[in-house]
């Protein structure tokens, strides 16, 4: 195959966290039974007026800054007109000339390094409501209707799937950090369509872009998104083309197919919402919103690295949300080894959290008592191996560490004469494999530690055991 340069720019919207909706004062409630959160306004009733909402105004600026974006201290309102079957009105109210945000940068790991991934445009609007499709019917809830919805698009500048998943991922991040959105795609509170296109490498000119939507997680975006770059190019490949149109993932078939073809640039007949004035906001209004912005993703996993010491990929896994990111914050600052505690985590932590599909602070485990099983393996009182079936009793019970050794006997030997004992008893069992190691297959000390270990059952300090059974074994070479 020639080599292609994949080419993908995609639209979110966010749901924001408000307690009401964008411009009336019924609830902002996702479980809600069906169309019971509605009025006049949000059901587009005649001679019914919106009102804005100062809150969602509040978080909408709060995520541009924390970005980089600017802010147009004034900005208007739009009809955007279309039909739609759960869109009451017959029109959106959105933003289109003068919206509340532009520009801004996402910063994401990728293998290759960091990169930035440019914000176009970042808009106030109303969501519609949600239709459901039955065997033989079609009904719509309309308590969606007026949720406020933060539209974020991106340049055509990302570059591949699996960059399309990490920044989606870390947009989650970011209004999970912010406390602005629940970021929860299953429940639509994180939408994506995405507009993706292929070239030649060395061509200027785009190629024909296809839209793709019904992604309704971050994984099958990176799915589709594979998949369709992966159609393009077979396409000009095989000497056909890229037709523009609108297409769907189907998630049974691993597949996207076909929605509508001859695609146009719709005609939204936008015009500024007569019954909504300009919005104009303060600068020290601004400066409060900015100085209240909480410590980013990016920000904390490069002072992870800089104050822990632990590698990057362990930072990046570490901060993927708030609170675990304050377990493992609290429980470091209660050890000496923080790449232990970073390994505790990755691995049986979050292997518990997943197994009890709880968050961090659901755990029987404390980050106190996390560290308190942590430090007892550095001071050597238990080994390693015996404190993973320590952490698992801790998960169960949420007993201390300390506790269950006691009550277990589960301290490590580190009396040298208990373990030279031992080592003795395993040199004078195994003279062949002695002779062996002596001959010069040296790799046998490990079987000897394994079996020194074996005799204590597990007990043993394994550093004492080492180091004891390599001045025995000097020794006799000597």
């Amino acid at each position: 195959m020639s080599a292609y340069e994949t080419i993908i720019g995609l639209e979110i919207h966010v749901q924001l966290l408000t307690e009401t909706k964008i411009f009336c004062a019924c609830r902002n409630q996702f479980e809600a039974e069906t169309s019971t959160n509605t009025c006049p306004v949000c059901l587009g009733m005649p001679g019914s007026l919106p009102v804005l909402n100062k809150k969602a105004v509040e978080l909408a600026c709060r995520f541009i800054l924390a970005v980089g974006g600017d802010i147009n201290t004034t900005s208007v309102f739009a009809r955007k007109n279309y039909f739609y079957p759960d869109l009451p009105k017959g029109y959106q109210i959105s933003q289109h000339e003068l919206p509340l945000g532009k520009s801004g940068t996402i910063r994401v790991e990728t293998d290759d390094g960091t990169s930035g991934v440019k914000l176009q445009g970042i808009h106030l609007e109303e969501d519609a409501g949600k239709s459901f499709h039955l065997e033989d019917s079609s009904n719509i809830d309309f308590n969606r209707c007026g949720t406020p919805l933060l539209e974020i698009v991106t340049m055509p500048v990302i570059k591949s799937a699996h960059e399309a998943y990490l920044f989606l991922n870390r947009i989650r991040q970011i209004v999970q950090y912010l406390e602005i959105s629940s970021g929860d795609m299953e429940k639509g509170a994180l939408r994506c369509d995405a507009n993706v296109s292929v070239r030649p490498e060395g061509q200027h000119e785009y190629g024909i872009r296809t839209e793709v939507k019904n992604l309704n997680s971050i994984r099958y975006v990176e799915k589709a998104l594979s998949y369709e770059v992966n159609r393009q190019i077979n396409l000009l490949e095989q000497g056909g083309f890229v037709v523009q149109e609108t297409r769907l993932w189907d998630e049974n078939n691993n597949r996207t197919v076909t929605m509508r073809t001859k695609e146009e640039s719709p005609d939204y007949r936008y015009f500024p919402e007569p019954d909504l004035p300009p919005m104009k906001l303060d600068n020290e209004w601004l400066e409060e919103i900015r100085d209240a912005i909480p410590e980013l993703p990016h920000q904390k996993i490069d002072r992870f690295v800089r104050e822990y010491s632990i590698p990057q990929y362990d930072a990046a896994v570490l901060t993927s949300t708030v609170n675990l990111a304050d377990y493992f914050e609290q429980t470091a600052k209660l050890c000496k080894n923080p790449k232990q505690v970073s390994n505790w985590i990755m691995t049986e932590v979050m292997k518990t959290m997943k197994d009890e599909k709880s968050d961090p602070e659901d755990l029987k485990v404390s980050p106190k008592n996390l560290a308190g099983l942590i430090n007892n393996i550095e001071n050597g009182t238990i080994s390693g191996k015996i404190a993973k079936e320590i952490f698992a009793e801790m998960a169960f019970t949420g007993k201390e560490s300390d506790e269950i050794i006691a009550a277990r006997g589960l301290q490590q030997i580190t009396d040298k004469k208990v373990i030279e004992q031992a080592i003795k008893q395993v040199l004078s069992e195994n003279p062949a494999n002695l002779k062996r190691y002596f001959d010069g297959q040296e790799k046998l000390f490990g079987y000897f530690v394994g079996q020194v270990m074996k005799k204590t059952e597990g007990k043993a300090s394994p550093h004492l055991v080492n180091q004891i059974l390599k001045d025995k074994l000097d020794g006799r070479k000597a």
